[in-house]
């Protein structure tokens, strides 16, 4: 496998730890271990227990049990847990494909969603999300981008980094399509449980049948990026074993302590899910206003669910923007470019608790 260089980490790598405001992260605001053990009756002395041996490679049982609770027809025998989520779409491209196959792949995406498979000599088409059609996806496009070698459909929602939410009209069509024409489809859901409106909450893919894998991680709807512990859930088999097969050449199995912390975070999520949520609310009504006082610099699709927006800058180069506002006022936005996204826009990241003060440091910029 050869891949490219990851635009957006090596981005990340080199102002992510020098910037002041960090106002494009894709995740929500974290805790200290101490604030997420306080979520639970005994858990601290729990953890002051963990054995720190190895753990089950296929993640902990009481850990693929609360994550069970994030489905509705799932099992723990039916849930893989990954050192993140990027361990589980490498091995899940590993275990589903092969040279020469052809893939899917709703664009703009998380570099890694379609570079893997590139890697690995398959075809990718990349279905093209339009600012101009409010982010959404043309379901109709996707017989035109049919080929005879297509194995697998790669779908985001909701959305990073739009914040698009996919309608479930367009969901049960996506579905429909890849059980009639025997593809899998890999669904990255790692914002499931964001959605401003709970009412527009849709099933998960994995739910569906057994041609749909999906993708969750604790880091970003949670909050709890350091713990690193992503999962896949399917009712698939054959994907299933494989990828668990793989992952005995990767990481074997994840950290215990993590496992155990994200147990604690999972069987409390709602309430991570509310604090997250109040934060983003929040910031939401800030950058509303900040981009109604610069209608003349940037405009932007409102997103529907998640920690991130994508909006378009009127007026110049958005490289040359993102690093002169980095260099001269220590706030980092992340430009369209390291999605391939030739629009002129950026990533801003709603759920920090420190955006009203980067969002001062911005206006003080411009």
């Amino acid at each position: 496998m050869k891949l490219p260089p990851f635009k957006l980490e090596r981005y990340f790598a080199q102002y992510e730890f020098n910037a002041e405001f960090l106002l494009c992260s894709s995740d929500c605001e974290s805790m200290s271990i101490a604030d997420l053990l306080a979520l639970e009756n005994g858990a601290a002395e729990k953890f002051q227990n963990v054995w720190l041996g190895y753990t089950e490679s296929q993640g902990s049982p009481a850990l693929r049990k609360e994550i069970c609770g994030l489905y509705q027809t799932m099992q723990p025998q039916e849930i893989l847990v990954h050192s993140g989520a990027e361990e589980a779409i490498l091995l899940f491209m590993q275990a589903a494909l092969k040279e020469n196959d052809h893939i899917i792949v709703h664009t703009p995406h998380y570099q890694s969603l379609s570079e893997a498979a590139k890697g690995m000599g398959c075809v990718v088409t990349p279905w093209l999300a339009r600012e101009e059609n409010n982010w959404r996806l043309d379901v109709n496009e996707l017989r035109r981008l049919m080929q005879p070698t297509t194995r697998a459909i790669v779908i985001n929602s909701p959305h990073n980094p739009t914040g698009y939410l996919m309608t479930r009209a367009d969901f049960l069509a996506v579905h429909e399509f890849a059980q009639e024409n025997n593809l899998l489809l890999f669904f990255d859901e790692v914002y499931r449980e964001s959605e401003y409106d709970s009412a527009l909450r849709l099933p998960a893919a994995c739910d569906m049948g057994d041609h749909a894998i999906s993708l969750g991680v604790t880091s970003k709807t949670y909050g709890l990026a350091g713990l690193r512990i992503g999962w896949i859930a399917t009712k698939n088999r054959e994907v299933y074993q494989r990828m668990a097969e793989l992952k005995d050449y990767t990481t074997i199995c994840n950290s215990a302590p993590s496992e155990f912390l994200a147990e604690v975070g999972l069987r409390n999520r709602q309430r991570l899910i509310d604090r997250n949520l109040a934060i983003i609310t929040e910031n939401l009504k800030l950058v509303d206003a900040f981009l109604a006082d610069y209608a003349d610099l940037f405009q932007w699709v409102r997103p529907q669910a998640g920690s991130m927006g994508f909006p378009k800058l009127l007026k110049g180069n958005v490289d040359e923007f993102c690093d002169s506002l980095v260099k001269k006022s220590g706030v980092l936005l992340l430009p369209g470019s390291m999605y391939g996204d030739l629009g002129n826009h950026f990533r801003i990241g709603l759920g920090r608790r420190n955006l009203p003060q980067a969002i001062a440091r911005l206006r003080s910029y411009l």
